[in-house]
């Protein structure tokens, strides 16, 4: 018996040997083969669809800039109100825009080149499942490569570097013609004030400058500050911008090739209502801008008519932040109503001056420009009334 029992397991044993060691050992490596195959081409499916996703997501953004572009360089330049950096009318703005052109071209070129070998690399270089048991070739350095990555870049770096500085000498040293206009620009939560010390005007919000002829040019230069916190004075059409910075001068200048209206903007967050803190710079010919100046050293009327909303205007907290020429009214907080209706806009730039929107503009701040510095006067309607006729009578 237990003879019997060693034979059987002795021949139990040499089948099972058999079995391991023959087409069935081959069998089970073929399908395991098969199996981490399958699983190697899996994963490189989810690798390329990564690929594609990302390509495909670099190509749509690439279409969205292309067409930002496409869309700024297609405004229709007539009475055109939206300001454009494509559409420079200064010399200061026509060279950054040379500059911009000349930097985004460097940039472009880059670009392309790295996402052409970057595609290349992918496409040759890319795992395959015949390769999954083996190492790609190892290269432990390349001097000439290695040389490339380093001096290229820096070439283009100085390159970038020079044309930047040569801009920005060439504008921050101009030198001032003897017939240059001088303004000074002090920025206010959340007005502009402009000061002509040479002419004695003073007045908000809307710029007055004549036309630079090329054959006589006549320049504006500005000497920036601010009364409160950090402002950007940007108007993209003549110049860029420049920082008003407290107890600190800053300046810039702009020479209109044409005449017209110029947005501007205030390009630094500064409170409450900074995206209103709109500004505008008329530009115009010689003999516009002497009339506007002979009209802005004209004294203020004096309406006899409107005598109660002028008693009204100074014996409220208006003449606290406001100055009339004329009046006990020599406030500085807010702007100088002198000539309040030769001016297109009031709350810098937010509404259209008009009766309605004045008569607003006193009783409620707030709901022209909520969040501005001045205060509500809570008037009674017969004082509303009066004191809005009277400042119509600022022009």
């Amino acid at each position: 018996m237990v003879v019997s029992i060693l034979i059987l397991s002795m021949g139990r044993r040499q089948t099972d040997e058999q079995t391991l060691s023959g087409p069935g050992l081959l069998k089970l490596t073929t399908r395991g083969e098969k199996e981490a195959q399958s699983a190697m081409a899996e994963k490189h499916k989810a690798e390329w669809r990564v690929v594609l996703g990302r390509a495909m997501g670099i190509v749509v953004l690439l279409t969205g800039i292309l067409f930002a572009a496409g869309l700024c360089a297609a405004t229709p330049k007539p009475d055109n109100p939206i300001p454009s950096i494509f559409e420079p009318q200064s010399t200061p703005a026509d060279s950054i825009l040379h500059l911009s052109r000349f930097v985004l071209s460097i940039t472009a070129l880059i670009f392309l080149v790295v996402a052409a070998l970057l595609t290349y690399a992918v496409a040759k270089f890319r795992g395959k499942a015949a390769d999954a048991q083996r190492e790609p070739a190892q290269v432990y350095g390349s001097t000439q490569i290695e040389l490339a990555w380093t001096v290229i870049p820096i070439l283009i770096v100085v390159v970038l570097f020079l044309a930047t500085a040569r801009v920005i000498h060439a504008i921050q040293d101009a030198p001032k013609p003897a017939a240059a206009l001088e303004v000074a620009v002090i920025g206010h939560q959340f007005w502009w004030e402009f000061r002509y010390p040479a002419l004695g005007i003073v007045t908000a919000n809307e710029l007055h400058i004549p036309v630079s002829d090329p054959a006589h040019p006549t320049p504006t230069f500005l000497k920036l500050l601010s009364a409160d916190t950090d402002h950007s004075f940007w108007v993209p059409q003549l110049a860029g911008k420049t920082d008003l910075i407290p107890n600190r001068v800053n300046e810039m200048w702009m020479d209109p090739h044409r005449t017209g209206v110029f947005l501007g903007q205030c390009a630094q967050y500064c409170g409450t209502q900074h995206a209103k803190m709109l500004l505008q710079v008329s530009v115009e010919s010689p003999e516009d801008f002497e009339a506007w100046v002979r009209a802005q050293k004209q004294p203020v009327n004096q309406n006899e008519t409107e005598i109660a909303g002028k008693r009204v205007f100074e014996t409220t907290a208006c003449l606290n932040c406001h100055a009339v020429a004329g009046t006990n009214a020599t406030g500085h907080f807010g702007p100088d109503l002198s000539h309040l209706m030769s001016r297109h806009t009031i709350a810098a730039g937010a509404a259209e001056n008009t009766k309605e929107n004045l008569r607003l503009w006193i009783q409620n701040p707030d709901a022209i420009k909520p969040g501005a510095l001045m205060p509500a006067m809570q008037l009674t309607d017969a004082d509303l009334e009066v004191l809005v006729r009277y400042l119509e009578t600022l022009q």
